[in-house]
């Protein structure tokens, strides 16, 4: 899969060796350098281009006099030209519970005056409406006569309509929708919209600890192997009337993706069974809401949402991604549904569709092709499928590309090399060299480098992690490690691009090995690398750590007594799992906000990867710290938010209350009111400083500097 080695330990020791010469020259970041912004010299602002004004003119903000203006700039030429970016349109807003509607020229008209809090107001295609939902009803108001349209009755604090329950809100319409459940119609004829019944979902009591009494705030989150909303899809009228609902029983244990329309107007369904193995695209017929089956895709493991469906012009048919051969790749599907063709195939994954130019018959898209820690651009021939990378070099390149593919402007760099943005044309010719973030100071400072390694599994898998060696090694020194990770499906942390944060070198110049490792089901590997943990999620993933961890000790310079692991989340189970079930190799973790038994986190999530408890009991024992809580023996930081309404409190106080049972030694940290991360700059300091307060007590056993709590 690999086309290019990266790393080796005898590598890695001569760019130590190399190091240590170049810093006799050189000087280090200082304290407030890196941690209360004062100037460096090392970096300077890239050009800030922000899209295209068409295909070939792309706009970019140019500074002058404190102002930013718009600058439209011909991609062939250079030449640029003041871009007078057309109006934004409309806006509408929430203020003070009621709408705002502010008109292309800027004048505001409150729409509504009512005491209940209006939500997620949004534009009709044709400007002409506003719809929003109200105490869980679903509404739209004219704009031009302030007339209101009321499309639901039933509204409550147990039936939603428009709005989403909870776990559509977190795990399948996305955080980006806030809540939003309905959806125009192209045409703004009619608005496509979900209604939750969620009176089976089991409650979850969250408690505060605000004034005297204290409160609980209650929400229906339905955990894994519990009873789902009951939710069904319809389309209303903009003029108000009966919904249409469209053919599905609501009763079903089943789900929904958020709806696509065609070219046309026609809607498109997401359904899946609740084992999630099976997903199918409707076609919902406008007059009596009867479905018709367009595409279904059957997995062994699961399946992902589609959160976009291009469609090509004349009816040609539409372009799916999918991973069902263990890779993710494009699909040619005919307005029917039959396959046209594959577009793409081989060990490597697609990423994005980038732009389809209809007249040439191309398909522009990002791909981990050449080096899975990479993402270049490619195009694909419809008639042909013959590919052609585009974007050049060992460099990891995030694109931006012209409407109809005829250029884009990429920023490039990898772990060596700071940030570059070039503009290349659809031949992959470079046509400007367009800026370079590597500063006039740059090379007056001595800076940590991280090198890409591969380490091997004990099942023969190969895999990435970045090592960031201190500054200033001294010769048989032995110095503490630091694993940064998530560790979540497909949502991998070892590129080979740029790593921007002071604080690495920081760390770096006290003496910390930084590492960062990828597992099996990060990407690296595709689906075909997810589809290993199935049932087991969490244990190939820690013994891939392990692995990594295995090696990492067995280097030299590692200081075995001080192998830490740290992370949020996903991240803060994986760090559980290190300290109990992986406690031969790590010796110290912090684990913020972490799940520690997949029983306690929500349906949608946990199921698809794991099945239900009722089905799976054994993976679910064998994939919880608590499990392994007798072979704890190093040191842990558990920390939660006491208001966390997606990874519950609940979790870390079952594994607080084994290890108690079992009298271990831990430590234990509560941020009262916090969700699932810290939104309090306050607090969200004191977790840093905390943070560092361990790696300086733990990992480098000296005293914690007083610069940081100034």
């Amino acid at each position: 899969m690999h086309t290019t080695r990266y790393g080796s330990a005898c590598l890695i020791a001569l760019s130590i060796l190399s190091l240590r010469l170049q810093a006799q020259d050189k000087k280090d970041l200082s304290f407030r350098q890196i941690f209360k912004g004062e100037a460096t010299g090392l970096y300077q602002p890239l050009p800030a281009i922000r899209g295209w004004a068409d295909d070939s003119h792309y706009i970019e903000y140019r500074t002058a006099g404190g102002a930013s203006k718009a600058w439209k700039v011909d991609a062939a030429t250079g030449k640029a030209e003041p871009y007078a970016t057309p109006p934004e349109g409309a806006t509408v807003q929430v203020r003070d519970h009621d709408i705002i509607y502010t008109s292309p020229e800027g004048t505001e008209t409150q729409l509504t005056s009512d005491t209940a809090q209006e939500r997620n107001p949004t534009l009709s295609p044709d400007g002409k409406y506003v719809a929003f939902t109200r105490a869980n009803d679903l509404y739209s108001i004219e704009i031009a006569t302030k007339k209101e349209i009321r499309y639901t009755t039933d509204g409550s604090d147990v039936v939603y309509n428009g709005w989403a329950s909870w776990v559509y809100y977190e795990e399948i319409l996305g955080r980006a929708s806030r809540y939003r459940a309905f959806w125009w119609s192209p045409d703004s004829r009619y608005l496509a919209y979900m209604h939750f019944d969620d009176s089976k979902v089991p409650v979850f009591p969250i408690y505060s600890e605000k004034g005297q009494h204290g409160y609980l705030e209650n929400t229906r989150y339905p955990k894994a192997g519990d009873t789902n909303p009951a939710v069904k899809i319809g389309t209303v009228p903009v003029t108000g009337g009966k919904t249409l609902w469209a053919d599905f029983n609501e009763k079903d244990d089943q789900y929904f993706g958020a709806p696509f329309f065609t070219p046309e107007g026609r809607l498109w369904v997401q359904w899946m069974n609740r084992e999630q193995d099976n997903l199918k695209i409707y076609e919902i017929n406008p007059d009596n809401g009867q479905k018709k089956e367009i595409y279904s895709e059957k997995q062994s493991t699961w399946i992902d949402w589609y959160d976009n469906i291009p469609f090509l012009t004349g009816g040609k048919g539409f372009i799916l991604k999918s991973d069902k051969s263990g890779w993710a790749h494009l699909y040619w599907h005919n307005m029917d549904g039959s396959l046209n063709k594959q577009l793409t195939s081989g060990n490597w994954t697609v990423k994005d569709i980038s732009a389809i130019d209809n007249k040439q018959g191309i398909i522009y898209f990002t791909a981990r092709k050449e080096a899975s820690p990479r993402t270049d651009l490619y195009q694909v021939n419809l008639k042909t499928a013959a590919i052609t990378r585009l974007s050049f070099g060992d460099y990891f390149h995030a694109v931006d590309v012209s409407p109809k593919g005829s250029y884009f402007v990429t920023t490039y760099s990898n772990l060596a090399t700071p940030p570059r943005m070039a503009l290349l044309n659809n031949k992959g010719k470079v046509l400007r060299e367009l800026g370079d973030a590597k500063g006039a100071q740059f090379g007056e400072y001595n800076l940590a480098q991280t090198k890409l390694q591969y380490y091997k599994t004990r099942d023969g898998l190969e895999l990435p992690m970045t090592i960031t060696m201190p500054l200033h090694m001294q010769p048989g020194k032995k110095y503490p490690v630091l694993i940064s990770i998530y560790g979540g499906p497909d949502a991998g942390t070892v590129y080979d691009n740029w790593k921007m944060p002071l604080s690495t070198q920081w760390w770096a110049e006290q003496g910390v090995i930084q590492v960062a490792i990828d597992n099996r089901s990060s990407g690296q590997l595709g689906k075909m690398g997810m589809n290993y943990i199935h049932r087991q999620l969490g244990k190939h993933e820690i013994e891939d750590y392990m692995d990594a961890a295995k090696w990492l000790r067995a280097q030299s310079w590692t200081d075995t007594t001080k192998v830490c692991i740290t992370g949020g989340s996903f991240g803060g189970y994986m760090t559980c799992m290190a300290l109990t079930y992986g406690a031969d190799v790590f010796t110290h973790g912090m684990a913020n906000f972490a799940v520690t038994d997949w029983q306690l986190y929500d349906s949608h999530y946990t199921e698809r990867y794991m099945d239900t408890p009722q089905e799976n009991p054994e993976g679910y024992r064998i994939t919880s710290p608590i499990t392994y809580a007798d072979r704890y023996k190093g040191l842990i930081r558990i920390v939660h938010g006491t208001m966390d309404d997606n990874v519950h409190m609940q979790n870390s106080i079952q594994l607080v209350d084994k290890l108690e049972n079992l009298g271990k030694h831990f430590e234990f940290m509560v941020y009262p009111g916090e969700r699932h991360g810290w939104r309090n700059s306050i607090k969200n300091r004191h977790s840093d400083n905390e943070m560092y307060r361990f790696i300086y007590s733990y990992l480098l056993e000296r005293p914690f500097p007083k610069e940081f709590e100034l």
